[in-house]
């Protein structure tokens, strides 16, 4: 049987890495060390992901190199079978299309946190922000940016991608303490009377879908940066 090949597609892999980037750049626009530090990890991830996906299918080679005559499926490099997910869970369009769907809801989410927090903070002018998605979690931006991820490893798990998410994850939390470190000695008791009420990043099970749902016209109030 002939193997189809679906990679070697650079140019889509690099218009792809640019694309996330310059997305993740306009929401969270780096500015100190610390930020562009985090940024060249999500930008390590970006090209680990996309080159994979589209470039030379590393963890495909590795994985069909070890297993063999025993990987589960015939046609390891068509593009379907890139989605290691689908080949755990039997190769069918329709476990294909649960994978497909449940990553884009992931980051189809994660997106609108990342816009609708920036469009607060940007409405803000400056002053903190505790209603509209600040009601609920104190960094709706990095929750937003943790579904993306977390969208990105259901749809195409790779060995680099799965050891690079915990880093960056991390990386962000990180980031959340300092700020939060900054701002409760920049605004004193307020801020830290609004951390002790408010959870960093994802809301009581109950409030998902008001957090969920929650747009950008909230009233300017009071925040950090993420």
């Amino acid at each position: 049987m002939t193997q189809e090949y679906a990679y070697g597609m650079w140019v889509i892999a690099a218009f792809n890495v640019g694309l996330f980037l310059f997305f993740f750049m306009s929401f969270l626009p780096p500015k100190g060390f610390a930020e562009w530090r985090n940024l060249g990890v999500a930008t390590a991830f970006l090209v680990a992901l996309f080159s994979e996906m589209y470039g030379f299918p590393l963890t495909i080679y590795l994985l069909t190199g070890w297993l063999g005559d025993a990987y589960p499926v015939l046609q390891p490099f068509n593009h379907k079978f890139g989605h290691l997910w689908v080949v755990v869970f039997g190769g069918s369009w329709l476990v294909w299309a649960l994978v497909m769907g449940s990553s884009l809801i992931l980051m189809v989410a994660g997106y609108v946190l990342l816009k609708n927090g920036w469009r607060q903070i940007y409405d803000a002018h400056g002053r903190m922000v505790t209603d509209g998605l600040y009601a609920y979690v104190r960094h709706p931006q990095y929750t937003g940016l943790f579904l993306v991820i977390t969208g990105f490893l259901v749809q195409w798990p790779t060995l680099l991608t799965v050891l690079m998410a915990p880093i960056l994850l991390y990386s962000y939390v990180h980031l959340a303490r300092s700020e939060e470190r900054r701002m409760s000695k920049q605004i004193g008791e307020p801020y830290v009377d609004y951390m002790h009420r408010i959870p960093a990043f994802f809301p009581p099970l109950n409030q998902w879908k008001a957090f969920f749902t929650t747009n950008s016209q909230g009233k300017p109030g009071n925040r950090a940066h993420g």
